[in-house]
Protein backbone atom coordinates (compact mmCIF):
# COMPACT_ATOMS: atom_id res chain seq x y z
CA UNK A 1 0.00 0.00 0.00
CA UNK A 2 0.83 3.61 -0.97
CA UNK A 3 0.93 5.81 2.10
CA UNK A 4 0.91 9.50 2.89
CA UNK A 5 0.27 11.70 6.00
CA UNK A 6 -0.26 15.57 6.43
CA UNK A 7 -0.96 17.52 9.65
CA UNK A 8 -4.06 19.41 8.83
CA UNK A 9 -4.38 22.63 10.98
CA UNK A 10 -7.94 21.88 12.50
CA UNK A 11 -10.01 19.43 14.75
CA UNK A 12 -10.91 16.15 13.63
CA UNK A 13 -14.53 16.89 13.52
CA UNK A 14 -13.97 19.59 11.21
CA UNK A 15 -11.95 17.27 8.92
CA UNK A 16 -14.65 14.84 8.95
CA UNK A 17 -17.25 17.28 8.16
CA UNK A 18 -15.80 17.44 5.15
CA UNK A 19 -14.76 13.60 4.30
CA UNK A 20 -18.96 13.14 5.36
CA UNK A 21 -19.97 16.01 2.93
CA UNK A 22 -19.93 13.75 -0.92
CA UNK A 23 -20.65 16.69 -2.58
CA UNK A 24 -17.18 18.14 -2.12
CA UNK A 25 -15.62 14.82 -3.47
CA UNK A 26 -14.43 16.50 -6.34
CA UNK A 27 -13.13 19.45 -4.89
CA UNK A 28 -10.26 17.50 -2.79
CA UNK A 29 -10.06 13.87 -4.64
CA UNK A 30 -7.48 14.53 -7.71
CA UNK A 31 -8.88 12.65 -10.37
CA UNK A 32 -12.74 12.93 -10.01
CA UNK A 33 -14.15 15.85 -11.75
CA UNK A 34 -17.50 16.34 -10.79
CA UNK A 35 -20.39 15.17 -8.31
CA UNK A 36 -23.56 13.44 -10.31
CA UNK A 37 -25.14 12.02 -7.00
CA UNK A 38 -24.38 11.25 -3.77
CA UNK A 39 -26.20 8.66 -1.83
CA UNK A 40 -28.39 9.90 1.36
CA UNK A 41 -26.62 7.43 3.50
CA UNK A 42 -23.49 8.66 2.95
CA UNK A 43 -20.78 7.79 4.54
CA UNK A 44 -22.35 4.91 5.93
CA UNK A 45 -21.39 1.46 4.87
CA UNK A 46 -22.89 0.05 1.33
CA UNK A 47 -23.22 3.80 0.26
CA UNK A 48 -22.07 5.73 -2.78
CA UNK A 49 -20.59 8.40 -4.42
CA UNK A 50 -21.73 8.69 -7.90
CA UNK A 51 -18.87 10.70 -9.68
CA UNK A 52 -17.25 10.99 -13.04
CA UNK A 53 -13.94 11.40 -13.88
CA UNK A 54 -11.20 12.82 -16.49
CA UNK A 55 -11.38 16.21 -18.46
CA UNK A 56 -14.32 17.00 -20.41
CA UNK A 57 -15.72 16.10 -22.94
CA UNK A 58 -13.77 12.81 -22.23
CA UNK A 59 -16.03 12.05 -18.61
CA UNK A 60 -16.56 8.83 -17.52
CA UNK A 61 -19.03 7.86 -14.78
CA UNK A 62 -18.14 5.93 -12.29
CA UNK A 63 -18.79 5.35 -8.29
CA UNK A 64 -17.31 5.14 -5.26
CA UNK A 65 -18.55 3.01 -2.17
CA UNK A 66 -17.72 2.95 1.84
CA UNK A 67 -16.43 -0.46 2.98
CA UNK A 68 -15.71 -0.03 6.35
CA UNK A 69 -16.32 3.26 8.80
CA UNK A 70 -15.80 4.76 12.37
CA UNK A 71 -17.11 7.94 11.78
CA UNK A 72 -14.74 10.75 12.54
CA UNK A 73 -11.76 8.38 12.72
CA UNK A 74 -11.23 6.09 9.56
CA UNK A 75 -13.35 5.23 6.25
CA UNK A 76 -12.20 2.13 3.90
CA UNK A 77 -13.53 3.27 0.28
CA UNK A 78 -13.47 1.12 -2.89
CA UNK A 79 -12.74 3.73 -5.45
CA UNK A 80 -13.80 2.64 -9.64
CA UNK A 81 -11.69 4.16 -12.05
CA UNK A 82 -12.49 2.55 -15.00
CA UNK A 83 -10.63 1.54 -17.40
CA UNK A 84 -7.73 1.26 -14.81
CA UNK A 85 -10.39 -0.81 -12.56
CA UNK A 86 -10.68 -0.54 -8.31
CA UNK A 87 -8.56 0.93 -5.56
CA UNK A 88 -9.08 0.32 -1.50
CA UNK A 89 -8.56 3.29 0.19
CA UNK A 90 -8.13 4.02 3.48
CA UNK A 91 -8.58 7.32 5.32
CA UNK A 92 -7.22 7.66 9.29
CA UNK A 93 -7.93 10.80 11.19
CA UNK A 94 -5.91 11.14 14.23
CA UNK A 95 -6.11 14.56 16.80
CA UNK A 96 -2.78 15.97 17.05
CA UNK A 97 -2.32 18.76 19.06
CA UNK A 98 -4.62 21.21 18.07
CA UNK A 99 -4.63 20.07 14.56
CA UNK A 100 -5.26 16.39 12.86
CA UNK A 101 -3.18 13.69 11.15
CA UNK A 102 -4.13 12.29 8.26
CA UNK A 103 -3.38 9.42 5.80
CA UNK A 104 -4.22 7.61 2.86
CA UNK A 105 -3.30 4.28 1.90
CA UNK A 106 -3.96 2.92 -1.09
CA UNK A 107 -3.64 0.01 -3.12
CA UNK A 108 -5.09 -1.33 -6.56
CA UNK A 109 -7.82 -3.99 -6.31
CA UNK A 110 -8.61 -4.85 -9.68
CA UNK A 111 -8.16 -4.48 -13.11
CA UNK A 112 -4.72 -3.38 -14.93
CA UNK A 113 -3.49 -1.17 -12.19
CA UNK A 114 -2.75 -4.49 -10.12
CA UNK A 115 -0.05 -5.67 -13.02
CA UNK A 116 2.08 -2.34 -12.62
CA UNK A 117 4.96 -3.20 -10.18
CA UNK A 118 4.66 -1.39 -7.19
CA UNK A 119 8.21 0.95 -7.58
CA UNK A 120 6.37 1.94 -10.87
CA UNK A 121 2.83 2.79 -9.77
CA UNK A 122 4.02 3.81 -6.11
CA UNK A 123 5.25 7.49 -7.36
CA UNK A 124 2.58 8.61 -8.74
CA UNK A 125 -0.04 7.30 -6.12
CA UNK A 126 2.01 9.42 -3.71
CA UNK A 127 2.07 12.46 -5.97
CA UNK A 128 -1.39 12.27 -6.58
CA UNK A 129 -2.43 11.77 -2.70
CA UNK A 130 -0.36 14.13 -1.95
CA UNK A 131 -2.00 16.54 -3.55
CA UNK A 132 -5.61 14.97 -2.52
CA UNK A 133 -4.43 15.99 1.33
CA UNK A 134 -3.83 19.27 0.25
CA UNK A 135 -6.96 19.90 -1.33
CA UNK A 136 -8.02 18.59 1.54
CA UNK A 137 -6.15 21.01 4.20
CA UNK A 138 -7.11 23.87 2.17
CA UNK A 139 -11.02 23.03 2.61
CA UNK A 140 -10.94 21.61 6.36
CA UNK A 141 -8.69 24.26 7.63
CA UNK A 142 -10.52 27.37 5.83
CA UNK A 143 -14.65 25.99 6.44
CA UNK A 144 -16.88 28.63 8.31
CA UNK A 145 -17.25 27.61 11.85
CA UNK A 146 -21.07 26.81 12.72
CA UNK A 147 -23.06 29.47 14.19
CA UNK A 148 -25.03 28.62 16.46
Amino acid sequence: MTTNTRLIETTPERVWEVLADGWLYPLWVVGASRMRDVDPSWPLVGSKLHHSVGVWPALIDDSTSVLEVNPGHRIKLLARAWPAGTAEVVITLAPQGAGTLVSIAEEPASGPATLIPRPVRGPSLKWRNSETLRRLAYIAERRDLPTS
